[in-house]
C-alpha cells in the first residue's frame, strides 16, 4: 500500500523554511564579531555592549559551518519540494516559495560576507 507523498505533509514542507531561518541566524552569529558592529555604527547605534560582540570571534568557524550546512540543505530541500509539491499544500504557495528563497539568499549573502571579512582580514594584518 502506497500512502500519500511526504512532500505534501505540512511538517516536511516547512523543512526548507526552517533550514533557511537556521542558516540566517547562524550567518548573523558568524558576522557578529566583524560585520554587525560596523552595521550598528553606520546605523547610529552605539554602546559599550557592541565591543563585547568580538567575544564571539573564536566561534565564527562553527557558525559559518552551521550556516553553510543549513543553507545548503535549505536550497536542496527547497528545490526538492518545489519539484514534487502537491497542489493546495503549503509548499505550493508562491508566497512561501518566494519568502523561503529570499531568506536563503539573504543568509547566503550574510554568511559569505562574514567569511570574506575573515579571509580578507587575515591578508592585511
Amino acid at each position: 500500500m502506497i500512502g500519500p507523498s511526504p512532500i505534501g505533509n505540512p511538517t516536511t514542507s516547512r523543512a526548507a523554511f526552517s533550514l533557511a531561518l537556521g542558516g540566517l541566524s547562524a550567518g548573523l552569529f558568524a558576522s557578529a564579531c566583524c560585520i554587525l558592529p560596523l552595521v550598528f555604527a553606520v546605523a547610529g547605534i552605539s554602546g559599550a555592549w557592541i565591543a563585547r560582540l568580538t567575544a564571539l570571534a573564536p566561534y565564527q568557524p562553527y557558525f559559518l559551518t552551521l550556516a553553510a550546512v543549513s543553507i545548503g540543505l535549505g536550497f536542496w530541500r527547497h528545490r526538492r519540494i518545489e519539484a514534487a509539491c502537491l497542489p493546495g499544500s503549503l509548499c505550493a504557495s508562491p508566497v512561501y516559495r518566494r519568502s523561503t528563497r529570499f531568506i536563503l539568499l539573504a543568509a547566503s549573502l550574510i554568511a559569505a560576507s562574514a567569511a570574506a571579512v575573515d579571509v580578507f582580514g587575515r591578508l592585511n594584518p
